[in-house]
């Protein structure tokens, strides 16, 4: 029977080291900022925009939404990102996707300023990424698994570990952050042949297939560290995440849940990056100012 790895004391972890922060800047009279932008209303984009507005509020970041009409147009769009990439009371800006049809998402990705990029949707800050550059800001997600292994001291040097999927969101980036780590990273993804022999072999596991309960006990052998960064509905209403929780349980060394693991990270990881470009936003400014 394995462990849970939940996610709560790697937020509070993260939490008080955000707070401390804050506060610092507090004392500058410098209040971090986050930008939120959403087109139209959809249920997911509501629901994710509560939780960040409740954990903004618990850290002392300040929040603001801008609603957007569902048939906004391009050009729109691109005023308010050249509104709000100059706007100096603003430090992070994250628009909600996916997004409607008439926008284009290369274009939009281009659109926002990099400093102010909090969950990695510029070419810029991706390109870091693959860099081994952490002067940038790696996608939430990846980020959220790296802090989670560290928090509970899973060694990653020399460690083997299988990344199933190959996104550009998680799986591609987070293979990046694990080579920073010095871990040897295989990627498995819908074309590999025979991908449960593959995990089997691995020290750590992590999944993100996005595909409910896809990873089966046959994926997975005793003294794996298995890391699910899905989060699928099963088809009742329920939130299952790409492995079958129960079944591996039994059989691993540890897990993450569907829900209280990775999902929860990801939100604080987003508002440690407002509060580090906020930072970075006003030493820069500091700089100028002095030269």
């Amino acid at each position: 029977m394995g462990i849970k790895l939940a996610g709560k004391p790697v937020v509070e972890s993260l939490r008080e080291d955000i707070k401390l922060r804050v506060s610092a800047l507090g004392e500058k009279q410098i209040t971090p900022t986050l930008l939120l932008i959403r087109v139209g209303a959809r249920e997911d984009d509501i629901w994710y925009e509560r939780s960040i507005l409740k954990n903004c509020d618990l850290l002392g970041i300040q929040c603001q939404v801008k609603e957007l009409p569902l048939d906004v147009s391009m050009e729109e769009l691109r005023q308010v990102f050249h509104e709000e990439n100059h706007n100096p009371h603003v430090h992070g800006i994250m628009i909600f996707r996916p997004l409607p049809e008439q926008l284009d998402p290369e274009e939009i990705r281009n659109l926002i300023d990099p400093a102010k990029d909090i969950d990695c949707m510029s070419p810029v800050n991706l390109e870091k990424v693959f860099e081994g550059n952490s002067d940038g800001f790696a996608p939430c997600t990846p980020k959220a698994v790296i802090e989670l292994l560290k928090h509970y001291e899973i060694p990653l040097k020399g460690a083997n570990v299988t990344v199933a999927g190959r996104s550009l969101v998680v799986g591609k980036p987070l293979a990046m952050l694990l080579l920073d780590e010095h871990a040897t990273v295989t990627i498995c993804h819908s074309r590999t042949q025979d991908m449960p022999s593959v995990t089997r072999q691995a020290d750590v596991v992590v999944a993100a297939i996005g595909k409910a309960k896809f990873m089966t006990e046959e994926y997975f052998g005793e003294g794996q560290i298995v890391v699910d960064v899905g989060i699928n509905d099963d088809g009742t209403g329920k939130i299952v995440g790409d492995v079958d929780y129960d079944a591996a349980f039994e059989k691993v060394k540890a897990i993450t849940p569907a829900t209280g693991g990775i999902g929860l990270i990801t939100t604080t990881i987003l508002l440690n990056h407002v509060v580090q470009a906020c930072e970075n936003i006003t030493n820069d400014n500091k700089e100028h100012s002095q030269v």
